[in-house]
């Protein structure tokens, strides 16, 4: 198997992949031309249909010919029609509905080539790796396949076999579309926000890391550890002795897809339970660790079946709901930043504060600094005040995007790389949730769990959120701290004890002293004592907090400060109430 000189790249080069074939016209000139007349019959279609008057009554049918046209055209093009999926900003709905279909479903390459691949990778005859493999993969996908087999010791597993010849097809698609960006920029309206250019070079990044077994491998440990103390989520572990950058060998997942409803409901899986893992998952990997899986497609993510014994017979145990990530050759980070003003971004909307959410999109870097904001909040409240109606229960992700996509082409948004994958993620499992419940409503979840990150206060940063939330223009909110007990109490499992004794840790502690002084004064502002909302808010809280366990939540709060700590705390405390 001969090896293409740029082989040796683990990494995305743009320079040298021009560089190499810069030299080489011929195939560039060759592949351009297979590109152009590939989509010629398309573009061809759309003018006929605009000269017949039939836009409206062909869109479909354009909309699928693109998505066929992207699948004959290999890998690259496939991945390119995946993250245009994600970008409202340049594609137009019809177009968005059938590229999301793109989930990697295409003929697999013949198996003999995979087996020899997998003996030159890892420099072993097959049937000295395995003591089985099925003859056909289980499933193909753009950059590779799989195939079922049994390790010599027992272990069921999974082969991920890449395509052959991958490498010189995606980096001729790459040089050729970089160019073609340069050239074609400055005559498209699109609404990118910065050089076209660097968009591919993103995409290469991402592409190249995805073809990276070994890369894949790593990410799925990285994963694996965020959620080790989660018994409800299930990652395969990674045979490392058996895998290479372009072979991965991996423990088998026994399980149902998502979309697999019948079996699901057949094997006794709460389908609720499931969403909550899901979408709860799906929160932790955005808001705590930062590092989230970005393809969560009904073929990676599956129900896990209940345990069978040793004869293969169900056990007699009641089977607990549990979700198996597979696939992490697609992930990202988000830095501290980007998580904590994603938190204020969606307390800012559900408390329909449009002036700070325009400025969240600002710092997340959907509006550039220079925007002036005055003319997009009235829009941002048009367009998301409706969609929230009267109750945070109205709220739907996927018609937000749908929404927010008209914004787009309006105002000066730009949609940057990272978020495409974050929307792509969330727009997916909601679609996934609704397979599961049509009723179900993201928000029943992910508000509870805001709430709740903002009532415990886990970390400073957090705790100044709640802060934020809690006071304006100077003033104690009373309703949005109702508004966020109840909403965390939401969520059954949640015991508002802990957070209750968090939060007297807090009040006692240095860090605590601002709101000390702001609580003495909002139970006296306006020359009353705030007894009602006092009284509402114990009617809230009582059933959770009974006298007994506040106590005791007390004292151990108290235990928490050392000696000195209360000695110093004291003055400052009494200080606070003097004051008027």
């Amino acid at each position: 198997m001969g090896q293409h000189p740029l082989s040796q790249l683990r990494r995305y080069d743009a320079g040298a992949i021009a560089q190499y074939y810069r030299y080489r016209p011929w195939k560039a000139l060759s592949r351009t031309l297979h590109v152009i007349f590939s989509f010629l019959g398309f573009f061809l279609g759309l003018k006929w249909d605009e000269w017949q008057g039939n836009q409206e009554r062909h869109k479909l049918k354009r909309a699928e010919q693109l998505r066929k046209t992207l699948i004959k055209l290999g890998p690259t093009f496939i991945k390119v029609g995946q993250a245009l999926s994600t970008r409202p900003d340049l594609i137009r709905k019809d177009f968005l509905d059938e590229l999301i279909k793109l989930q990697d479903q295409l003929p697999p390459f013949p198996t003999p080539i995979a087996l020899a691949r997998i003996e030159a990778e890892l420099d072993r005859p097959v049937n000295e790796i395995f003591s089985q493999i099925s003859p056909l993969p289980v499933a193909a996908a753009s950059l590779g396949q799989v195939y079922h087999a049994r390790l010599y010791t027992g272990e069921e597993v999974a082969v991920k076999v890449q395509r052959p010849n991958l490498l010189p097809v995606i980096t001729l698609d790459l040089y050729l579309m970089r160019r073609a960006a340069s050239f074609l920029a400055p005559w498209l309206p699109l609404n990118l926000g910065h050089d076209l250019a660097l968009v591919v070079d993103e995409f290469g990044i991402k592409l190249f890391e995805e073809i990276d077994y070994l890369n894949e491998g790593r990410n799925a440990e990285a994963f694996a550890t965020n959620f080790r103390d989660d018994p409800t989520v299930k990652v395969p572990a990674i045979y490392w002795r058996y895998s290479s950058q372009h072979i991965l060998v991996l423990e088998w997942i026994h399980g149902f897809k998502l979309t697999d409803t019948e079996s699901i409901r057949e094997a006794g899986l709460a389908t609720d339970a499931l969403i909550e893992i899901g979408v709860t998952s799906g929160l932790r990997q955005l808001l705590e660790f930062g590092f989230f899986h970005a393809d969560p497609h009904p073929g990676n993510l599956f129900a896990m079946a209940p345990h069978c014994n040793v004869d293969g017979s169900k056990t007699t145990e009641q089977p607990i709901a549990q979700m198996a990530y597979i696939d992490f050759g697609m992930m990202d980070q988000l830095d501290e930043t980007a998580k904590e003003t994603i938190v204020d971004a969606v307390v800012h909307l559900i408390n329909k504060d449009y002036v700070d959410l325009a400025r969240d999109f600002v710092k997340l870097g959907f509006l550039t600094p220079d925007t002036d904001i005055q003319p997009i909040v009235p829009a941002l409240e048009a367009v998301l005040g409706n969609v929230l109606g009267e109750s945070v229960k109205d709220f739907n992700f996927k018609t937000i995007t749908d929404r927010f996509s008209e914004l787009m082409y309006e105002y000066p948004f730009r949609l940057p790389a990272k978020f495409a994958l974050i929307i792509r993620s969330l727009v997916t499992q909601e679609g996934l949730a609704l397979t599961l419940n049509p009723n179900f409503k993201i928000v029943d979840v992910a508000y509870p769990y805001v709430a709740q990150r903002l009532l415990k206060g886990e970390s400073p940063a957090l705790r100044r959120r709640l802060l934020e939330v809690l006071f304006k223009d100077g003033k104690f909110q009373w309703e949005r701290l109702e508004n966020l007990i109840a909403i965390a109490r939401s969520d059954q499992s949640f015991d508002l004890l802990p957070t209750a004794q968090l939060g007297i840790q807090f009040l006692l502690s240095d860090e605590g002293k601002f709101l000390r002084r702001q609580l003495v004064i909002a139970l006296t502002e306006d020359d009353r004592l705030h007894t009602e909302e006092v009284q509402r808010l114990w009617n809230l809280i009582k059933d959770d907090l009974q006298p007994g366990r506040l106590f005791n939540a007390a004292i151990g709060a108290l235990a928490e400060l050392s000696t000195a700590s209360t000695a110093t705390l004291l003055p400052s405390v009494l200080s606070s109430v003097r004051k008027p």
